[in-house]
């Protein structure tokens, strides 16, 4: 199996950097893998010594194949980073595993990761992967897929990130018109509809709900493992628009995933518990949840 290149986005949380390569580096696939970095500029004289702590501790990185930093001379912005580093990427090596610098991983991420991209490299019904399963009370299966795509420790392939549609109202359109609205947000459970008309409105600067619309009004569908592989740590405050909170929290799985085969369709028991997850909590947990799609966190 030809390893896919992990990449790494990040901008001013030194701690919270250090936390997610060194779960990285404990991966057992780590030292057959090659790590390549985006470092964005500060955006501000503020952010700025921030920014450089990151970077001087990036060049301090080992326990890998090889190391790749990619140091931004201008501020992008998240949205702007991501789009750009991962067309980069999948262009030049035609899969990507991404993470962003406030994401936990169980040893065993990479593995399932790159399985789950052999495995289903050929499947045009599987957009991408995901690492991170939201913690519903219902038992699910080892994984299963939803339609859609998410953004906490994913990958995908070129041929997946070729249908990613950057403009939001045309995907907005879309869904108007093929009637998707009540099931994009999960029978109203989950206000996606909103965060997309928030991204055209310029109210949020979204990468990934762009993704998960692109994925969706094309029926794609995302794999998911049962027990999370991934753990979100930036929800403590650290960011510039998110509150500590514990609600999404999930636990990392100790053992592997092990990834087979099974019917290319959306698993109904899981669409469900997310509806009810979702609802559980409504409205906290929705003005929580919702920063997760913003992706407005570190700008």
């Amino acid at each position: 199996m030809h390893l896919s290149p992990l990449v790494l986005f990040v901008y001013n949380r030194p701690e919270h950097t250090r936390q997610t390569v060194e779960a990285l580096k404990n991966n057992y696939l780590a030292q057959a893998s090659s790590l390549i970095i985006f470092s964005d500029a500060a955006k501000d004289e503020d952010d700025k010594i921030k920014v450089n702590e990151v970077r001087r501790y990036l060049k301090t990185i080992g326990g890998f194949k090889n190391i790749k930093i990619k140091e931004r001379d201008k501020n992008y912005g998240l949205a702007k980073s991501i789009i750009s580093g991962v067309t980069e990427i999948v262009n030049n090596y035609g899969k990507i595993i991404v993470l962003e610098d406030d994401l936990i991983t169980s040893p065993y991420f990479l593995k399932y990761m790159n399985d789950a991209l052999d495995f289903y490299k050929d499947n045009q019904a599987v957009i991408s992967i995901s690492g991170y399963a939201y913690p519903v009370k219902t038992e699910l299966p080892e994984t299963f897929f939803l339609k859609g795509a998410d953004c906490w420790g994913w990958a995908t392939w070129k041929r997946g990130w070729d249908l990613f549609e950057t403009n939001g109202k045309k995907l907005l359109g879309e869904i108007v018109n093929k009637k998707l609205s009540r099931e994009f947000d999960y029978d109203n459970a989950y206000p996606y509809t909103k965060m997309l008309k928030d991204q055209i409105g310029g109210r949020v600067d979204s990468w990934a709900i762009r993704w998960h619309a692109s994925a969706f009004v094309k029926n794609k569908l995302t794999l998911y493992p049962g027990k999370s592989l991934v753990k979100n740590i930036g929800f403590d405050s650290s960011g510039t628009h998110c509150s500590g909170s514990t609600k999404y929290d999930t636990a990392i799985s100790k053992n592997p995933i092990i990834v087979k085969s099974m019917p290319a369709a959306q698993n109904k028991s899981a669409v469900n518990a997310l509806k009810k997850y979702f609802n559980s909590f409504k409205p906290n947990l929705i003005k929580r949840l919702y920063i997760k799609f913003r992706q407005t966190i570190w700008r």
